[in-house]
């Protein structure tokens, strides 16, 4: 089921690791829930449903947006 708030709601360090799985040809596309349950984050399944179909230029391009329109959280 995919949800309404497209990405919105997942947690930039879970994008950032997805991304990472990704790069490092760990994590297949296009994204399935297998992939996902196989790299230990089967729990983003629901949340990462508009990047399944998407082969892995596609992943990247959404994922690198994505991340790169959220502001950047400093720590003091």
């Amino acid at each position: 089921m995919l949800n309404k708030m497209g990405l919105k709601s997942v947690k930039t360090k879970d994008l950032k690791l997805v991304l990472g799985l990704v790069h490092r040809g760990e994590l297949e596309c296009p994204i399935t829930q297998i992939g996902l349950a196989v790299n230990g984050v089967l729990r983003l399944g629901d949340d990462l449903a508009h990047l399944r179909g998407l082969d892995e230029a596609g992943v990247r391009a959404v994922l690198i947006a994505v991340i790169a329109e959220r502001p950047v959280q400093r720590t003091p």
